[in-house]
């Protein structure tokens, strides 16, 4: 499963640019999805910078596997989740 968040209607918001984010990881661990497309657009990298500092924060990096920038389009973030399949919870997997 595959969830996006598309940042450019909020992108001058910063209280709803954390809700945002905040709520795509909740809704990613609680339906499992394996990957969460974020876009925060090209423009000035700004935007990019404040997701990857709120996915670098240490109580929302314990819920995901990893990020990678899209090498085709850097406005355009993935973030990997890893679920083990016997006991259902997430691991960030080596």
């Amino acid at each position: 499963m595959k969830l996006k968040l598309d940042l450019h209607d909020i992108f001058n918001k910063g209280s709803d640019i954390d809700r945002a984010l905040r709520g795509i990881i909740d809704e990613a661990v609680q339906k499992k999805a394996t990957l969460v497309e974020i876009i925060p657009g090209k423009g000035s990298g700004a935007l990019k910078k404040k997701v990857l500092r709120f996915l670098d924060q240490k109580e929302i990096k314990q819920l995901y596997h990893r990020v990678e920038k899209d090498g085709d389009n850097w406005g355009r973030l993935f973030v990997h989740f890893r679920f083990n399949e016997s006991t259902g919870r997430r691991g960030r997997g080596r």
